[in-house]
């Protein structure tokens, strides 16, 4: 009988400890990755410039190329400098924006990605996808996997504890996109990948039940592993389905119609998919994540964000226009502006102030 399998598409080298910054050389060069140190590392000119100095005597052989934001023209004008370089791989050091603008680059000359984050703010940092400003707002772009994740606890912990938040609201919503994105498999029949589903519900259930704060290493390190594995998911399914649902729609509108005020993607996304777990009538559910999120410092009303309540409702009206093609529990049940205002008072009773 034959063996049926599938290759996935995930990292070779995923470095997830205290100190693992330190020993940046030596893993890329025992996974043959970049045996003669020619490596385009891409900074910021804020966490991963202050990092240079310590990492560069260990990478002598190393370019730095400092990028400006993280736009397309950023991401293009990295590739032109990186481009005939001779390089080995390509090192993304840094938060989000500097990492997908090192993934589009490093697509675009054909060079493998090594992703070092510097915080833990979303899924990004492993995910199949760039996600850039453009002219027309923001835009993503499909990459490759990075084939290599370094995340040293020690780096993390000198980030803003907001960061860390975000990255909690981020993956904790996970349950709520594998939740919508089942909802669409029984009305619309849209296939459900069940791999990809059970890495991402996993990864949110994992941060959802631990104990831990964000001052735990051991919280961050579960923290950092289900942020991973939740990139991986999307390279599973093919795109961002397993953890992309309305929270992640309430997330878009919130930046959309309120861009100078918006809030973290992560704060966005939990507040969304806290209030889209009540909507699919999850309400014991809904209530236990509101919990955990306001344990972490996160917010679950729109008020603790500088938003009405009539601007959130317009929020959750705009939502599905957002992504269109994609059903979720806002399109399923399609409420009108008193319904979303009726939902949305019974929500705040339920979960309390």
């Amino acid at each position: 009988m034959p063996v049926l399998t599938r290759l996935i598409p995930s990292p070779v080298v995923v470095d997830i400890r205290p100190g693992a910054l330190d020993d940046l050389a030596c893993v890329l060069a025992d996974e043959r990755i970049s045996q003669s140190g020619r490596l385009a590392i891409a900074v910021s000119g804020g966490s991963g410039a202050r990092l240079r100095d310590r990492v560069a005597p260990s990478l002598p052989g190393a370019d730095w190329f400092e990028v400006g934001g993280g736009t397309i023209d950023d991401a293009v004008r990295l590739a032109g400098e990186i481009q005939g370089g001779r390089y080995d791989a390509v090192v993304g050091l840094g938060g989000g924006k500097i990492i997908d603008c090192a993934k589009f680059a490093s697509a675009r000359v054909g060079l493998p990605l090594v992703a070092v984050a510097t915080n833990l703010a979303h899924d990004g940092l492993c995910s199949p996808v760039a996600t850039l400003d453009n002219d027309a707002g923001r835009g993503s772009y499909g990459v490759p996997n990075p084939i290599a994740v370094v995340i040293d606890l020690n780096v993390i912990r000198e980030a803003p504890v907001r960061f860390v938040r975000s990255g909690i609201g981020d993956v904790v919503s996970n349950i709520s996109a594998v939740a919508d994105w089942e909802l669409s498999h029984r009305v619309t029949g849209e296939k459900v990948d069940g791999l990809a589903a059970a890495m991402a519900r996993q990864a949110g259930e994992a941060v959802l039940r631990h104990p831990g704060g964000v001052d735990d290493d051991g919280f961050l390190q579960v923290l950092a592993e289900a942020l991973v594995l939740t990139g991986i998911s999307m390279s599973v399914s093919g795109d961002s389905r397993p953890s992309s649902g309305a929270c992640h729609e309430i997330n878009h509108a919130f930046d959309l119609l309120y861009p100078q005020r918006a809030a973290a993607h992560g704060e966005q996304c939990g507040l969304g998919a806290a209030f889209a777990m009540y909507l699919r009538g999850a309400h014991e559910e809904s209530a236990a994540m509101a919990e955990v999120l306001r344990r972490h410092g996160l917010p679950v009303l729109p008020e603790e964000i500088g938003f009405s309540v009539d601007e959130f409702v317009r929020v959750v009206e705009y939502a599905p226009e957002t992504r269109p093609g994609r059903f979720t529990i806002l399109e399923h049940l399609a409420l009108t502006t008193e319904q979303i205002k009726d939902v949305y008072a019974d929500y705040v009773k339920a979960i309390g102030s």
